[in-house]
């Protein structure tokens, strides 16, 4: 087996970062009480300032005003692994959460699908960069070594027994991931590589140190199995964004609810599902929240497109108050099946599939505005059809036979040369409504080349009167 380790060393930073428009600020999360507020990440720009984790607040506002600070929160570090797990889902099925800030893929069963590891590896960092997490990325044998591989190196691969030994006999003694106590006392033996505690009797490390890490060494060598749970992604998305001030205008939300339907996108990938309706909750600081429900007459994952949708449903709001935090929320989670589509796609470019344009046109103009043409049982051409609201999806299949023009009112066909091309076919109904027809329908071909639809009234008379163009 292949074990993947994505490392995520500053997660609730790039948690916070990420919600914000401007990442070139300089900014510091903090924590501690108020008399002694301590700095416990920062980003570069803050770091170019001379911020450094550690540094109590005031010191760093000695050396700089030009920062803005976030609360630290740990619990949100747990919240933003559980949000990255279920986007490395749809990559593997087992997705262990075992440490901390850091995720465990087991990769070897699904190379065949996503292309050799150096290919696997660059999609991995490409789609981690565009939402918006700092990574380390390696690979070994078994999951213990990628995970202690991950404190020293970035990029490296090792995908055989052999070389996974030797490679572990350069790591350093302090990144072999044992407690502090037991690193430090090897340290004092004068040992500074894994390969020369490898190289004492077993006998000797057994009485001078716990069996917890002799069973450490044997996991990282392979030698022992760790027993991994595997992340199972929850049914439903709730995921919310805090602003940094109140917003009045809907234009100024846009920023959060891109990021927000984002996330969802990768979210649904992760599952291999789609969404059919969520809800946009907008958070005051008093009063209930102001909802914007999206629904879709089918399940898609685009994030262009279900942005897209939100920003119409947004642009027709009014925003009753300023607005602290945007929530979404999603629970109706079907199955995603693409639509099908030609192996050559001769569409244009710019051109869009229907079930993308309809669903744009409901967002801009609103449900009812938006009516479809279904077919009813009824053989009177005028009564065959029916406008149908809301639309539900699917257009009016018409018969070869029959035009798909009618016009508002049946109206002589004088035209002069015309050429019946077939016919007759009688229709006789209606007589149960008071609304009796008793026609002759003939397809006719004029003298230009166009072809219409036009019939005679039984029994008065042979004018033609033209009802439909094909």
């Amino acid at each position: 087996m292949l074990w993947a380790c994505i490392l995520l060393p500053q997660l609730a930073l790039d948690g916070v970062m990420r919600q914000r428009d401007d990442a070139a600020q300089p900014l510091a999360l903090v924590s501690g009480p108020t008399q002694r507020r301590v700095l416990q990440a920062v980003n570069p720009a803050a770091r170019a300032l001379g911020l450094r984790p550690g540094q109590s607040l005031t010191a760093a506002g000695l050396l700089s005003k030009d920062f803005a600070t976030a609360e630290y929160e740990p619990e949100q570090i747990e919240h933003w692994q559980q949000f990255l797990a279920a986007w490395a889902y749809r990559f593997s099925s087992q997705v262990s959460l075992h440490y901390p800030r850091v995720l465990l893929l087991e990769v070897q069963s699904t190379l065949g699908l996503f292309g050799p590891w150096p290919a696997f590896e660059a999609r991995l960092r490409a789609e981690l960069t565009e939402l918006g997490f700092s990574h380390r990325i390696t690979l070994a044998p078994n999951p213990v070594a990628a995970r202690m591989l991950a404190n020293a190196y970035d990029g490296l691969a090792v995908d055989d027994e052999a070389a996974l030994l030797g490679t572990l006999r350069r790591l350093p003694i302090d990144r072999l991931g044992l407690p502090e106590e037991n690193a430090i006392a090897l340290k004092r033996m004068g040992l500074r590589q894994l390969g020369q505690v490898l190289g004492l009797p077993r006998a000797q490390l057994a009485r001078r140190f716990p069996a917890t890490v002799l069973n450490h060494l044997d996991a990282l060598l392979g030698q022992r199995r760790l027993a991994l749970e595997f992340f199972n992604p929850p049914d439903f998305f709730d995921q919310r964004i805090e602003l940094n001030f109140d917003v009045e205008s809907h234009q100024a939300l846009l920023f959060p609810l891109r990021r927000l339907i984002s996330d969802l996108a990768a979210y649904l990938a992760g599952r291999d599902a789609g969404v059919q309706r969520f809800t946009l909750h907008l958070q005051h600081a008093v009063g209930e929240d102001t909802l914007v429900k999206v629904g879709l007459l089918g399940a898609e994952r685009d994030a262009g497109m279900l942005f897209e949708l939100a920003r119409g449903r947004f642009e027709q709001l009014q925003v009753p108050r300023p607005v602290q935090v945007v929530r979404l929320v999603a629970e109706d989670l079907p199955t995603f099946v693409p639509s099908r589509q030609e192996l050559f796609d001769q569409r244009p470019q710019q051109s869009q599939p229907w079930e993308q344009l309809r669903e744009r046109l409901r967002a801009r103009l609103g449900d009812e505005a938006l009516q479809e043409v279904r077919a009813h049982a009824d053989h009177r051409p005028e009564c065959a059809w029916r406008l149908d609201r809301p639309l539900k999806g699917g257009l009016l299949d018409l018969a070869p036979r029959r035009p798909g023009w009618l016009l508002p009112a049946p109206q002589p066909l004088v035209e002069s040369g015309l050429r019946i091309l077939a016919g007759p076919e009688r229709i006789e109904s209606g007589w149960w409504d008071g609304g009796d027809v008793r026609r002759d329908y003939y397809r006719v071909q004029t003298a230009a080349g166009r072809q219409a639809w036009a019939y005679q009234t039984v029994g008065e008379g042979s004018e033609l009167v033209l009802q439909g163009w094909f």
